[in-house]
């Protein structure tokens, strides 16, 4: 499969490690409501085109989002 990405991957393109390197700080602009394509948009453009990227993307959100949530009171947890 390795082989396979290595070959279908385009001059300029992310690789999987440079994507990785950056995932937090493209989820953190998300989170934050910023526009996290614009501001990195090689790391989206990969994720759009890599399903083990995006899933470890998807994966780290939904922690980030319970990490949130739990950091609210309780009552404010209600409504989200």
């Amino acid at each position: 499969m390795l082989v396979a990405k290595a070959l279908a991957s385009r001059p300029g393109e992310m690789a999987c490690g440079d994507c990785d390197a950056r995932l937090d700080r493209f989820a953190e602009l998300h989170l934050a409501g910023r526009d996290a394509a614009e501001a990195l948009p090689l790391v989206e453009e990969h994720l759009a085109g890599c399903p083990d990227c995006r899933e470890e993307f998807e994966a780290l959100m939904g922690v980030l989002r319970a990490a949130e949530r739990a950091g609210r009171p309780w009552w404010r947890r209600l409504l989200v």
